[in-house]
């Protein structure tokens, strides 16, 4: 997702959760080959498009690589997705399905296949099958801005969050990039009335999949959760605004990814002119499109601002002659995201204020303490810069505005190290203040909305450096999904399980009760603008009003004279 600073011992479920009364279930026969693999005995489920064969992982029953639409490419490329075409026989949902085309090195799942654009499917955690179980369900979005990430990823397997909290979780793959992302509504013609968000119409499919089928998988489709991480967060930000999502979903998650405004139809429409010109094709040809191999509109998204998309149109140019601001939020062309198109999306989520369709969905959001670390950690240099290398490196990036911010910084935060008050600040710009934006807006509704602040500190090295990543972006997933066994950005530190059970505690109750709490934790007031509640998770959890209220008033006023 595009930001001004470019930032890129478990409850085992019984047998009697697992067999319905006509249902009876084995001890499992074999352990797994790997962490989450499926293993038997296996189960038959009937959906409305035919019968899947799922099996046992991590406690848990799993379906995976379910589709839920049919076919994007070809003739169906930059368009709403299709229905399902129906199957015969037993349908094998024992391993994932295709990740959506990215750069290479970017999923995550274990033993994923090969990428693919026709990659709509979903994956299913549950504890029980055809029970007449009413549990919640919660669907995730995966992290990855909008170009890369899985709904196979390891660290977000549902198994244990499903088995222990009697839940119902799904993930879910769609499409990215160039191929989720294009908008073709001013060259294109009615035919391409959708395109621009077709990656986000592909979630809104697996909702309606789910309200379809997630009851013969133990789920209530009436108590449906949509979260998600990073770009997941504002993939959620922007389905909480689409007419085509609204009741679908009944509460919402965002985690480091509040999403307040969509692209622009110029700045999009200027990007498929160039990705037209990348091809050799001309503004008539968008119909050509559906010819071009997928491969090579990869390799020219990946080309970036080094390729065909950094090449400006002479009416962009005549239109735009500066560069963007540091802190200008808007999404210029070449940049991959939810196009603001008046139909699919007819408004920004959360500017100028909370979209009305929001009204009734509690809102649970909140962003990790340092979010920054993320985006440095492949910088040492960073990590050994003292203040004189801060402040230049600040003029570089903030121009006059380094001046007053640091000063700022300085006083609030005294003994901080040159390093910390450039994460703080950096997080503040990326994270920070459009958390405490949306917070805001959201809380004028009448459906509550509960902050947080994530502040377990992970122990994992940043290779180069005496730093460890502390609370760096994306180390809270693993907790969330009480899948801390699972050694990655979280680390092993002391207190990690305690922080697990608490968060994922307070993630499960808010899907069940649209009320988060968590045993032997506090209780979460709802948030609202005068004492501004934020819970702060870690080993303990605390409730802290206006936590840095001094730093949070600066950038809310910050640029309004």
């Amino acid at each position: 997702m595009a930001h001004s600073l470019n930032r890129r011992g478990l409850l085992k479920v019984s047998g009697a959760a697992i067999a319905a009364p006509y249902l009876w279930l084995p001890a499992r026969a074999e352990g797994p080959a790997w962490a989450t693999e499926t293993v038997g005995p296996f189960i038959e489920v009937e959906t409305n498009c035919g019968r899947i064969r799922g099996g046992h992982s991590r406690g848990a029953l799993t379906f995976k690589g379910i589709p839920y639409a049919g076919s994007v490419s070809g003739k169906n490329r930059f368009k709403a997705p299709p229905k399902v075409t129906s199957w015969t026989g037993v349908r094998d949902a024992t391993r994932l399905g295709p990740p959506a085309l990215q750069g290479p090195g970017t999923t995550y799942g274990e033993h994923e296949p090969a990428q693919s654009e026709d990659c709509l499917v979903l994956n299913v955690w549950t504890p029980a099958v055809k029970d007449g179980g009413k549990r919640p369900v919660m669907l995730y979005c995966h992290g990855g801005g909008f170009t890369t990430g899985s709904g196979g990823q390891n660290i977000q397997d549902g198994s244990h969050l499903a088995a222990t909290y009697d839940v119902v979780v799904v993930a879910v793959n769609h499409r990215l990039g160039l191929l989720g992302y294009l908008y073709l509504g001013e060259l294109g013609g009615a035919e391409y009335a959708t395109s621009g968000n077709q990656g986000l119409l592909d979630i809104v499919a697996a909702l309606g999949w789910v309200k379809d089928n997630i009851a013969s998988f133990g789920g209530d489709p009436g108590n449906v959760m949509v979260f998600g991480e990073s770009g997941g967060g504002y993939k959620t930000s922007t389905l909480m605004a689409m007419p085509a999502a609204h009741g679908l979903f009944h509460k919402a998650g965002i985690q480091s990814g509040s999403g307040l405004r969509g692209g622009s139809k110029e700045a999009a429409t200027e990007t498929a002119l160039r990705v037209l010109a990348g091809l050799g094709l001309t503004a008539k040809d968008a119909g050509k499109l559906a010819d071009v191999p997928a491969e090579k509109l990869l390799a020219l998204q990946l080309a970036g601002n080094k390729g065909p998309l950094a090449a400006p149109t002479k009416d962009w140019l005549a239109k735009h002659p500066k560069p963007p601001t540091p802190f200008d939020n808007g999404s210029p062309p070449g940049n991959w995201g939810p196009v603001m198109d008046g139909a699919v999306l007819p408004r920004h989520p959360f500017d100028p204020d909370a979209t009305p369709l929001a009204a009734e969905v509690p809102l649970l959001l909140g962003n990790t303490k340092e979010e920054a670390i993320f985006w440095l950690r492949d910088t040492p240099d960073f990590f050994r810069s003292d203040m004189a290398a801060l402040t230049a490196l600040a003029h570089q990036q903030l121009g006059a505005a380094a001046d007053p911010i640091l000063a700022l910084y300085r006083r609030t935060r005294p003994q901080a190290s040159p390093q910390e008050l450039g994460i703080a600040i950096m997080t503040a710009m990326s994270f920070g203040n459009e958390t405490t934006t949306l917070a805001d807006r959201k809380s004028l509704q009448p459906a509550p909305v509960y902050r947080y602040r994530y502040d377990y500190p992970s122990n994992v090295p940043i290779k180069g450096t005496d730093w460890t990543y502390r609370t760096g972006h994306a180390s809270d997933i693993s907790l969330v999904f009480l899948n801390h066994d699972m050694l990655d950005l979280e680390g092993n530190g002391p207190g990690l399980a305690e922080a697990a059970k608490a968060i994922s505690g307070y993630f499960t109750n808010f899907a069940r009760s649209a009320v988060p709490s968590a045993a032997s934790q506090p209780a979460w007031p709802r948030y609202d603008t005068c004492n501004r509640a934020v819970m702060l998770f870690n080993s303990q959890c605390r409730v802290v009003n206006d936590p840095d209220s001094e730093e949070r008033k600066f950038w809310q006023s910050f640029g309004k004279g």
